[in-house]
This record gives structure tokens, sequence and C-alpha cells, in this order.
């Protein structure tokens, strides 16, 4: 009978050591699993936070490349028959055929205006880049800017490289390129075909002493003295002028 008693009290110790255990256990594990949780949370808070100062930063970047570059809303049409007539000259000039396809997208990759420069002056594009990604293929229209700065077109009169690139304002090069043609016939070295009006020339004059002299006697049409007419008899406001 002891014996029995004994087991049992055994038997219910063991039970409630594996009992505490287990509580152990779970309690160790909701532990773990509310520190994950907070992690978590912070990482989510921490995800936000960083998302958040990137899209600051693309804005602010965005603002900032609008204020640099600012897009041109007082776009002129487009006439069909300029473009036409400035991708005549080009071709003209460069000693090629006219490549089918559009305006824009022959002139887009910067290769031909760069030949063209290098026609006009031999060696002002020393790199031409004949194919690459976008970025290459826009410092051919960059390089074209600087050779046709320096070339003589005003600054202002050139387009910016997304005018063409990406098509902003089409017109605009087309200005450029009328003022390029314009600017070469300034340069008498250039023999080849021109492209818009012609440029008014100076028509300087020299007078002798003796011609400047002689004018200096007469009297112009304010003078009071008009062959024969003069204040004579005009007695104030509202009378008859007598001649």
């Amino acid at each position: 009978m002891i014996t029995k008693v004994i087991n049992k009290d055994h038997k219910d110790h063991k039970e409630l050591e594996d009992h505490r255990v287990q509580q152990v256990r779970s309690a160790y594990s909701m532990a773990l699993a509310r520190k994950d949780n907070k992690d978590h949370t912070r990482a989510i808070r921490r995800g936000r936070e960083v998302s958040t100062d990137r899209m600051v930063h693309v804005d602010h970047m965005a603002h900032s490349t609008r204020v640099r570059n600012p897009i041109r809303t007082d776009h002129k049409p487009r006439n069909k028959e300029q473009e036409q007539e400035v991708l005549n000259w080009i071709f003209a000039v460069i000693g090629e055929k006219v490549p089918s396809g559009q305006y824009e997208d022959i002139l887009k990759d910067g290769i031909w205006l760069c030949k063209l420069a290098n026609k006009l002056a031999p060696g002002s594009v020393k790199k031409i880049q004949e194919r690459g990604t976008n970025f290459q293929l826009m410092e051919n229209i960059q390089r074209f800017q600087a050779a046709v700065k320096k070339y003589g077109v005003p600054e202002e009169e050139i387009f910016q490289t997304a005018d063409l690139f990406e098509r902003r304002n089409i017109p605009q090069v087309t200005l450029s390129l009328y003022a390029l043609g314009r600017i070469t016939q300034k340069h008498p070295e250039f023999t080849g075909p021109t492209l818009g009006p012609k440029m008014s020339e100076k028509n300087e004059r020299t007078f002798t002493e003796e011609q400047l002299r002689a004018h200096e006697g007469e009297l112009n049409l304010q003078m009071g003295f008009n062959k024969g007419a003069s204040q004579s008899g005009h007695g104030g406001f509202s009378n008859t002028r007598h001649m």
C-alpha cells in the first residue's frame, strides 16, 4: 500500500514537472513570436521611411531637372515643307541620298548631324557614335551642338538635346538648322548649297571732305525754308500761312 502511494506521488510529481516545462516552452515561444512581430513591424516602418525618402529624392531630382531643362510649351506648329527643305539641304551638303523615314527619326541619333558638321567644318566632331545606348547616341547631338556653336550659330538659337531625341520641340530643331544654313553664308570657304534666304550684305559708302562740306550748307525741309516758302506772314495759331 505504501509502495503504491509513493509511486503515485512520483508520477504526479513527474507530470507536474512536465507541465511546468511545457509552460516554460510555450512562454518562450510566445516571447519569440512577439519579438519577431516587433522586428517585422520595425522593418516595415523602416521600409516605408526609406521609400518615402526615395520618393522625396526622386521628386527633388525631377524638379531640378525641370528647372535646368525647362520643357518648352510655346511650340510653333510643324512645317513639313521646311522640314523637307532642311533634309534636302543636309544630304546635299553631305553628298548622300535622303533616306526614307520620318524627319525626326532620321535626325534623332545625331549621326547625320555630326556628319553635316564635319562637312561644314572638317574635324569639328572628333567621334561619331554609330550605335550604342540612348545615352551614347545623345552624345552625338551634344557634339553637334558644340560644333555649330563654335561655327557661329548663336547659343540661344541652338535646340536642346531633348527637343530632338525626345521629340519635345521638333520645330525648334528646324529653326536651329535654318540658323546653321544662314551662318554658312558667313564662311567664304563653304561653297555648297544654301538654306533659307540670302543674308543682307554691307553696303558701305565713302564720301570725300568736299562732298560732306557741300551738304553742310544745305537746309533740310524742317529748317523754315523750302523753295521760297518761309514762316513769313504766319502770325500765330489758326492763321493762314501766306505763300
